[in-house]
């Protein structure tokens, strides 16, 4: 039984038939795309027009579509789920509807054959799958103890996974952008999940019959007896240091674009107005400058992404001193041949169009990712370096009196990696690229250029991810980079709140209205006294107002009714029988108050004490004078629930250690005390605000 319920983790949790199917309907869209544009070819005017007209309708779709259904299902998804792993609950990001705008609208905007990426919204659709797996497991209590966090955290590794068959790559890959402490004991079951989800992605591939047998994604066929030599350092050093500085560009224009629009109120109206115009101007512009009959013969625009990297990391060196006559063209590697540029030029025309493009792009509001669209940008960059080296030793290098040739496609894997791990921040963009390939021949430039990018990237920007939390202003607490010295500085009691909202152990239930009734806060402490503030402990705002509630509940109040009826004598003492005034003349200052022989306790079977629904009249100040003397009795807390510890900070805790706590407990709030007296509250809130200050000061931003 629990070896079953692992296979059907594994197996569910990815929603791998969902993915293969959807992968599988993106292909013979993008292929659709290209049978019009060939069928017109006669016409440049008409495949113009079908070349436009493709992608705007399903962009168009899926924007309108997202909209309508659940516009949580807009974006990546990994700043949401950094978020929700975090303890933050965001509504809405998990639900089935949320799931079927996802993969609708996914499947619809990957078609449209636009720079967009599927890694992210690939994540988000596993962690759906993870949540609905959970609801049904629940139903099964006793058979199967759900655990959440552990859930979520196998389903990111799960969406990375399947989405480049990359189990291995996709655990530590999940790890680095979804957590920022991760609990070890969720290790394994990552990689279990995410080794069936990348299994069966690719079995389905065979069973497609897209693939003869289950192979990298990307096969590459280096050498493997001399794959690089030593002198070769340097320019794959070179590779990683300018991707770093190419993805702190890229999430600074993308942050840009969104803030330009944000500024701009009259175009952000209008905007909101005609949501479906902004998706559509941007798809109509990137078409148009790819068109293959246009601008985008300088930029290889009629190749997909992965056609585009099976031919950037082609091992055939492409020009040989620059030239594009003696170009050595492959299948579809004659797309990067024009007659009018060389090879060089084609290569950075591609690599500044789709920097630009895959930013703006990244900003419709459709289902979408930036890793693949980056990932691809890199591959190019490296592919550039890869055609220089060769173009500057035609013959090779010359090592131990052998001749070994460059090799260009082991450049672009480099920079793939390099650029890619720039964006996001991550390391293991390195494995990811080594089981795309197949191979790990180039392990050792590989790890140089994503340390030397990464290095380079976090000195200058946040990751693409953290980015996105930033506009978006979801409640994530940023990292604290090596170089913010003033976290050792700064202590608690520079940002706590000193003005804190609290219960007395002594309150009576008026203080307690007038408190709830002032306050929207989750969590409040109990102090002995006023005076002396000594912390005893954390109760929940839901426990309070069940207390106001139970206080002032109906059944008091007909206690209370039943015992002034008793005191007038309008009860007989035997028999307690209400009389029935049902016929009483009622004045405009009396309350009417419905009881029911039920609520009396009256035994049903004996004929001579059952009495109908009687109504009782009460003049409402001796109701108002009841209220008064509910409102000034003492609190009993016995019934309540009580944290009894909740989490306190002395206030001389530095910034560090503060943050240290709040990230590794996923806390919301601390209670600051001195000599166990409550001085102030520190929450997210506060500590985010000042670490991002920081953030921005170290950057110059």
């Amino acid at each position: 039984m629990c070896a079953l319920r692992r296979i059907l983790k594994g197996r569910v949790l990815g929603g791998e038939s969902t993915r293969a199917g959807n992968v599988s309907v993106i292909i013979q869209m993008v292929q659709a795309q290209k049978w019009m544009y060939g069928g017109l070819r006669h016409n440049v005017f008409l495949q113009y027009l079908a070349w436009v007209t493709y992608p705007i309708v399903l962009i168009t779709f899926s924007a309108g579509f997202v909209q309508i259904i659940a516009p949580q299902a807009v974006g990546s998804g990994i700043p949401e789920m950094k978020t929700i792993l975090r303890g933050v609950v965001l509504k809405e990001y998990l639900t089935l509807k949320t799931f079927l705008a996802k993969v609708i609208g996914l499947t619809c905007a990957l078609g449209s054959g636009m720079p967009l990426g599927k890694e992210g919204p690939f994540v988000h659709v596993a962690s759906m799958c993870a949540t609905l797996l959970s609801k049904a497991m629940s139903l099964f209590g006793g058979i199967y103890e759900v655990r959440d966090e552990s859930m979520l955290a196998a389903a990111c590794a799960v969406g990375v996974g399947c989405c480049f068959a990359a189990p291995i790559g996709g655990v530590l890959f999940s790890i680095e952008v979804t957590s920022t402490f991760f609990a070890v004991r969720n290790y394994w079951r990552g990689f279990f999940a995410a080794t069936f989800s990348a299994f069966i992605f690719r079995v389905l591939a065979v069973w497609n019959k897209d693939e003869e047998t289950i192979t990298a994604l990307f096969k590459t066929r280096f050498r493997l007896d001399f794959p690089f030599d030593l002198q070769e350092l340097p320019a794959f050093a070179v590779i990683g240091i300018a991707s770093g500085f190419g993805g702190a560009l890229f999430v600074y224009f993308h942050r840009k674009i969104v803030a330009i629009m944000r500024k701009q109120k009259s175009i952000t109206k209008f905007l909101m107005k005609k949501r479906l115009l902004y998706p559509a101007l941007v798809t109509l512009l990137i078409a148009t400058l790819t068109f293959p009959r246009g601008f985008g013969q300088f930029m290889a625009g009629e190749l997909t992404q992965k056609e585009t990297l099976v031919t950037l990391f082609d091992n055939r060196t492409w020009a040989k001193q620059g030239m594009a006559e003696e170009f050595d063209y492959v299948g579809i590697s004659e797309v990067w041949k024009n007659p009018q540029v060389n090879v060089f030029v084609t290569l950075v025309i591609f690599i500044l169009m789709k920097f630009w493009m895959s930013a703006l792009a990244t900003t419709i509001p459709v289902p979408c990712g930036a890793f693949m669209p980056v990932f691809v940008i890199g591959a190019a960059f490296g592919r550039l370096v890869g055609e220089s080296m060769a173009a500057w030793f035609p013959d090779g290098i010359h090592a131990d009196g052998s001749i070994y040739r460059i090799v260009p496609g082991g450049y672009a894997v480099v920079g793939a990696a390099a650029l890619s791990g720039a964006v996001t921040h991550t390391i293991s963009t390195s494995v990811i690229v080594f089981e795309l390939t197949g191979q790990i021949s180039h392990i050792l430039p590989v790890m140089i250029a994503v340390i030397l990018a990464n290095a380079v990237a976090q000195s200058l920007q946040p990751s693409v991810y953290d980015s996105i939390i930033r506009i978006k202003k979801l409640p994530y607490l940023p990292e604290l980079g090596w170089g913010h010295l003033e976290k050792y500085n700064v202590r608690v009691e520079d940002i706590m709140v000193r003005d804190i909202r609290f219960v007395m152990v002594n309150c009576k239930y008026r203080d307690l209205q007038d408190l709830i009734q002032s306050t929207k806060l989750k969590h409040l402490p109990l102090v002995e006294s006023s005076e002396s503030m000594i912390l005893l402990g954390s109760i929940e705002m839901a426990q309070l107002q069940g207390l106001l509630d139970d206080q002032f509940s109906r059944r008091r109040r007909l206690e209370y009714l039943k015992e002034r009826a008793i005191a007038k004598k309008k009860v007989e003492d035997d028999s307690y029988r209400l009389i029935d005034e049902e016929n009483r003349v009622v004045k405009d200052s009396e309350v009417r108050i419905q009881v029911r022989d039920s609520l009396l306790g009256h035994d049903s079977e004996a004929p001579h004490k059952i009495i109908t629904t009687a109504i009782i009249l009460f003049p409402p100040p001796q109701i108002a004078e009841w209220e008064d003397k509910q409102f000034d009795q003492q609190v009993d807390f016995s019934d309540c629930k009580i944290d009894p510890a909740p989490f306190q900070l002395v206030e001389w805790t530095s910034l560090h250690k503060t943050h240290t706590m709040f990230s590794l407990l996923g806390l919301n709030h601390a209670y600051v005390t001195s000599i166990g007296r409550l001085i102030g509250v520190v929450a997210l809130k506060e500590v985010s605000y000042v670490v991002t200050a920081l953030c921005w000061r170290v950057l110059g931003v």
